[in-house]
């Protein structure tokens, strides 16, 4: 794969961003560290939730259901294996489960798969509560030595490898694919690609890296629970923030994950008992005002001032 100008350009002033982010903790070890632990988070989230749903259109609320496995995969190893390995072993796991699971459902579309996603994080749940209701544990602990900082350099690295890999797929065979894919799968199929195995594939992405979100943080937790750990709040405010940023460009959920990320906190520090609220006001704000994002919006201002010009 040749690189253009702009491309060195681009990957050049992504370093840069990511360096410049990397010096956080040494500026401020308290609240701003904590909102930029939060922003990171929800970045790698939303943008590997996005390298699939943006080009598939499939709409998937699983996130909470990967996450919370890595989670496990921390607390159930912490005390004999070494960390890097529990976040590498995490995102195995997330893959071959995504794998799993795509098998099952991505021959299914629109509200089936939906459903069947959002289900998922509520099915492990329960069976890791039945697990642990019979065997007399009710949660976990994850004690370590990482603090704040690390968790940060950990998501921001996590953050890198998911932007370099959408770039990665955006350039490659799969990538081309998978935008024929979601313009129409028929005709996908008819110019002879394997949508399901494509399919699968991508949504392996997004299921490691939630799985390997899950083990980072969980050393934040202190204690984990089914409840904590596979929350289905969290699948919803992923998909949020993408879609608000735009799932169409890799940069695009970025875009949404920032002010939303400022907006839940004010919300929940002013008024505790309302963010479902606007969780769920954000939702028709964008099916109604903003259907492709701030990426849309911005694309059809900049498409009407060339159209000015040209007159």
């Amino acid at each position: 794969m040749s690189l253009t100008g702009t491309d060195m350009r681009n990957l050049i002033l992504a370093a840069l961003a990511f360096g410049i982010c990397a010096l956080l903790p040494f500026g401020d070890n308290g609240y701003w560290l904590g909102l930029g632990v939060t922003i990171a988070m929800f970045t790698t989230l939303a943008t590997s939730w996005a390298l699939f749903s943006g080009p598939t259109h499939y709409i998937s609320l699983a996130t909470a259901a990967f996450f919370g496995v890595g989670t496990y995969v921390t607390g159930l190893g912490i005390d004999t294996l070494p960390f890097w390995s529990l976040v590498g072993l995490a995102g195995l796991i997330g893959a071959v489960l995504a794998a799993l699971v795509g098998l099952a459902t991505l021959r299914l579309s629109g509200v089936y798969f939906v459903i069947f996603t959002l289900g998922l994080a509520e099915l492990v749940r329960q069976v890791i509560t039945w697990v642990q209701n019979n065997t007399g544990q009710k949660g976990l602990y994850v004690l370590t030595d990482l603090d704040e900082a690390g968790i940060y350099w950990w998501l921001l690295g996590l953050a890198a490898a998911v932007f370099l890999t959408g770039w990665l797929i955006g350039r490659s065979r799969l990538g081309f694919a998978l935008r024929i894919i979601g313009d129409d799968e028929t005709v996908a199929a008819h110019s002879g690609i394997n949508t399901a195995r494509a399919k699968i594939l991508l949504f392996m992405v997004p299921g490691a890296v939630a799985a390997m979100t899950g083990a980072i943080l969980a050393p934040r937790y202190v204690y984990i629970e089914p409840s904590l750990a596979f929350a289905p709040i969290l699948s919803f405010q992923v998909v949020i923030m993408a879609l608000l940023g735009g799932a169409s460009r890799l940069w695009g959920p970025l875009v949404g994950v920032i002010p939303f990320t400022f907006l839940l906190e004010t919300v929940s520090s002013n008024f505790p008992n309302q963010t479902t609220l606007v969780i769920g006001i954000a939702f028709l704000v964008i099916v109604y005002l903003l259907p492709n994002g701030f990426v849309g919006l911005l694309d059809r201002v900049l498409r009407r001032t060339k159209a000015n010009e040209v007159q």
